[in-house]
């Protein structure tokens, strides 16, 4: 893939050009042939897998039955594989994983500071409507990428069985109780609300990763394109809701 910006040129040991990028910020790893908002959204996703281990994890604890603890103990395990092949990829790329990653530490550690679920039920919609969003967000940047980055990001992104986990427990425990799907419906709401202002935190903050998600929409106005590509993410989390038995 190009290098973006802030690029220079240098020479390797067959005499060819190659690009040598600095990240985007002060403090950030030096990479060779690897753009800013490449190297922000491996980082991203990176951290995000980390959360996703440990939240999974925990969610494993409150599970009410055996089956539920080992199967989300499985997925906690298959999200920690993601993590690791996600730091592999950013060393062999000439990143700091660590470095990579701490950008976007505090957006995601604040958005699952303020969506504390109160129960169980909470917890499943929690990382269903996060899961979703954050793999939408990832699909649609993926066509810009490299074929081997690509292939990469749309791997860690493989459905785990956790969607079809939380459907099938949702949707009987609204069967059960017809309340609750109102209680979960406004968690939802409230989730997706949360998760869109932390994704617009990011990309402010952000630059090469709000260019490339601008590519990864049409040709346009930066910003403009960015809405655009939340307001698809909203019309997805929508269809969400209804497979979940929930209204949006």
């Amino acid at each position: 893939m190009a290098s973006g910006e802030g690029g220079s040129t240098g020479t390797d040991s067959t005499g060819a050009d190659r690009a040598v990028t600095t990240g985007p910020g002060a403090g950030d790893p030096v990479t060779e042939g690897l753009s800013p908002g490449v190297l922000d959204l491996l980082g991203l996703l990176a951290y995000a897998e980390l959360v996703a281990f440990f939240r999974l994890s925990e969610d494993a604890a409150l599970a009410p039955s055996l089956s539920d603890k080992a199967a989300l103990a499985e997925m906690a395990v298959a999200e920690f594989g993601h993590f690791q092949q996600l730091r592999s990829q950013l060393t062999q790329l000439g990143a700091v994983p660590e470095q990579a990653m701490l950008p976007f530490v505090g957006p995601l550690d604040a958005f699952h500071a303020r969506t504390a679920p109160g129960d169980w039920l909470e917890g499943l919609v929690k990382a269903y409507v996060g899961d979703g969003i954050a793999a939408d967000f990832y699909r649609a940047v993926a066509a810009l990428l490299d074929p081997p980055t690509r292939a990469l990001v749309l791997a860690v992104l493989a459905d785990t069985g956790h969607a079809d986990f939380v459907t099938a427990r949702v949707r009987a425990a609204v069967a059960a109780d017809p309340a609750a799907g109102g209680r979960l419906a406004l968690w939802a709401r409230r989730l997706v609300g949360e998760a869109l202002a932390q994704a617009h935190r990011v990309v402010a903050e952000r630059p090469p990763l709000a260019r490339l998600l601008a590519g990864a929409t049409a040709s346009g106005g930066e910003q403009g394109e960015i809405g655009r590509m939340f307001a698809r993410l909203t019309d997805a989390h929508d269809e969400r809701m209804r497979v979940l038995g929930l209204e949006p």
